[in-house]
């Protein structure tokens, strides 16, 4: 008998799988039944969706949280905690009253109290939220099921803002804790619970079907409609090693695997019991993030040499391997959203202009200082990509350096705003979906408020004002306009560097289906597993 080598290394994994794979895990194999789903998740080690708006954090909000309305696959805002909403004839007064069967997970009702706290908390850091701020007058509570949300001026599209991206929806005394403090009770009133006794944080963390949960009597449709559980668990793994995880999910001791590394794709396919899905339809772009804060990057001069440095076709091959995955990218808004543009791209080139870079990091000033790329070691293509980054700016005289962690690691120390000596970062690698990236109102990597943008914490005021504008725009001519302004200021202040457009699949044991499609998140609801 002959043994191919495809085989021996399936093998090979499967036996160091069963070797290197935590107690707890084969523990959970041996208990769980056909209605229990394993999911290997990554390190979810931030809860609060306030705190940061990392896709495992999100992912795990989702799950035990609601909101009051949810943003369908075409991204319409669909009422999902609101049973009846209405407007004023002058557009400047929402009311939203709650629908039946509204409770939390410790066993009290929601209230308008709740909505109104998880509102005011949520709008501090969040951009549709900060926009409704500066234009509300009051958000109050009018009974225990309905609220009022009084404008100084119209905002057309708060539905929209509360839909997308909008607040997670906590019990009043959590929701009233500082955004910048993380709520780890986790007692929401979404579908799911958080097994507190079963949690075991870095292994694994659990999730309960809420039998008292009352879904929409609606088709689920993207985060809209009905949320209706199917199975009675769901076990969040984190397994670290990916060559691991698919040795694990190749053995069953797995269901799911979120990020299965690309070299591996070929191994999966040829697994009868395994299969790729691409859940998300327009991929994702990645690109790295820059801390304009600290040196080197506070210089203008700096952040524009990453720009002419990168080398984007050679990043996503580090990344991604096969070009069938990914394509190059030079608009802020991605390739395929309506308000992609070319204005600015002008610092594009094939292969990069590393001499160019150079020049621009001794304008800058550049003498010597650390920069330090934060690596996360269990995301294999932001891993890679950021190795080659290390390695292109030490061929340049740039002083980098790596600091490897899981991608947990990445998440709190990205939002320290530190020096480098004091725990700080200076660049970190990420992706987000192209689907989302052209919602100005929402998206959270767009604003360029300072201290209150997203990671690297750029400023522009010129920007922001033409930011502003946008919930007041009706028609996609008049966004396209405003759109291309927005990209010739953030292409001369470089925020953050584009490294490409990918798409890439998640894998799962044929088993499991019933999965809902939508960006960078798993739902965990309409999921099914077979006996």
């Amino acid at each position: 008998m002959t043994i191919s080598r495809r085989n021996l290394f399936k093998a090979g994994l499967a036996a160091g799988a069963a070797l290197s794979m935590p107690s707890v895990l084969r523990a959970q194999t041996a208990a769980a039944d056909a209605r229990a789903v394993r999911m290997a998740l990554g390190n979810l080690r931030v809860f609060d969706p306030v705190v940061t708006a990392s896709d495992d954090t999100v992912t795990h909000a989702l799950a035990i949280y609601d909101t009051l309305f949810g943003a369908d696959s075409k991204f319409g805002p669909h009422p999902q905690m609101v049973g009846k909403w209405s407007v004023s004839d002058d557009k400047k007064t929402y009311t939203f009253e709650l629908r039946d069967g509204l409770g939390w997970h410790d066993g009290t009702s929601v209230t308008a109290a709740d909505c109104v706290a998880s509102i005011r908390r949520w709008a501090q850091v969040a951009p549709g939220g900060q926009l409704l701020m500066a234009r509300a007058k009051d958000i109050s509570k009018k009974d225990d099921k309905t609220f009022t949300i009084a404008l100084k001026e119209p905002l057309g599209v708060l539905p929209n803002i509360l839909a997308f991206q909008g607040p997670f929806i906590m019990r009043e005394k959590d929701a009233k804790l500082p955004p910048t403090e993380q709520v780890t009770d986790n007692i929401g009133s979404g579908p799911f619970k958080f097994n507190h006794a079963l949690a075991k944080p870095g292994a694994s963390f659990t999730y309960d079907r809420n039998e008292q949960y009352v879904p929409r009597n609606e088709a689920p449709d993207g985060l809209a409609g009905g949320k209706i559980v199917k199975v009675d668990r769901v076990i969040w793994q984190n397994i670290s090693d990916q060559q691991t995880a698919v040795a694990a999910l190749q053995a069953g001791e797995t269901d799911f695997l979120w990020t299965p590394p690309v070299d591996l794709f070929a191994l999966i396919e040829s697994d009868p019991n395994l299969e790729l899905q691409v859940l998300d339809k327009t991929g994702q772009d990645m690109f790295m993030r820059m801390n304009c804060l600290q040196k080197p990057f506070d210089n203008v001069k700096a952040r524009q040499a990453m720009l002419h440095l990168v080398d984007q076709e050679a990043m996503l091959r580090a990344a991604y391997g096969d070009p069938k995955y990914f394509r190059t990218v030079t608009s802020m808004f991605g390739n395929e959203t309506p308000i992609s543009n070319d204005e600015n791209t002008g610092w594009f080139k094939k292969g990069g202009d590393p001499e160019k870079a150079k020049q621009l990091f001794k304008e800058a000033g550049y003498a010597g200082e650390k920069v330090v790329i934060l690596q996360p070691t269990d995301w294999s293509e932001c891993s890679n990509a950021s190795q080659l980054l290390a390695a292109t700016l030490r061929k340049i005289g740039v002083n980098a350096e790596l600091a490897p962690s899981d991608w947990g690691g990445v998440v709190v120390r990205r939002a320290k705003k530190d020096s480098v000596e004091n725990g700080g970062w200076s660049i970190f690698i990420t992706t987000e979906p192209e689907a989302i990236i052209g919602n100005v109102i929402t998206e959270v990597i767009l604003p360029m408020n300072g201290e209150s943008a997203w990671y690297g914490w750029p400023q522009n005021d010129e920007y922001e004002a033409l930011r502003n504008k946008w919930a007041d725009l009706e028609t996609l001519e008049d966004r396209k306009a405003l759109a291309r302004e927005m990209q010739r200021i953030w292409w001369d202040y470089v925020p953050q560097v584009l490294i490409g457009q990918q798409v890439v699949p998640i894998a799962r044991r044929k088993s499991l289906t019933g999965f809902i499609g939508v960006p960078s998140w798993i739902l965990f609801w309409n999921v099914q597993k077979a006996r």
